[in-house]
């Protein structure tokens, strides 16, 4: 199983969620983009993992994500991955930057946020800032049936 990084694009028609113990959060129309490590158990299968809630629907959140996902408001998009065994996840976080919402995905660590905001399509970006840290991207889109994204 490939281990490595990866960036999970979502889009969103604005809406406000409340994020387990983070509490409500506003969210604005446009696209959210989750940073996440996937050097655990399972390997970049934890992004599939994340696209499959998204499009069931199944199971009770159990990660600040799930929250989005599980929200009819959120789609995913694209997962942009990379397989390594460097801990980067932090480094692609910082690269990314800009606009975030304050202390999601990162209880474990000491970044800001491990999920951004853009208002427009940020997969050229995100392959981009993977290229910057020497990270072989791979992008897979997201078709969704019937949704209003």
């Amino acid at each position: 199983m490939d281990k490595g990084v990866y960036a999970l694009i979502l889009e969103n028609s604005g809406c406000e969620v409340r994020i387990g113990a983070l509490g409500p959060r506003e969210f604005a129309a446009g696209w959210h983009v989750y940073i996440g490590s996937a050097l655990g158990s399972g390997g970049l299968a934890r992004a599939d993992r994340h696209v499959r809630l998204a499009l069931r629907r199944d199971r009770p959140p159990r990660w600040h994500i799930d929250h989005l996902l599980l929200d009819p408001h959120f789609a995913p998009a694209a997962v942009v991955t990379a397989a390594t065994d460097r801990d980067c996840e932090c480094d692609l976080a910082r690269a990314v930057g800009g606009a975030y919402i304050p202390g999601f995905g990162c209880s474990d660590c000491t970044c800001t946020s491990h999920l951004f905001y853009r208002s427009g399509d940020p997969v050229p970006e995100m392959l981009a800032c993977f290229r910057d840290l020497d990270l072989d991207a791979r992008i897979t889109r997201i078709k969704n049936e019937g949704s209003e994204h």
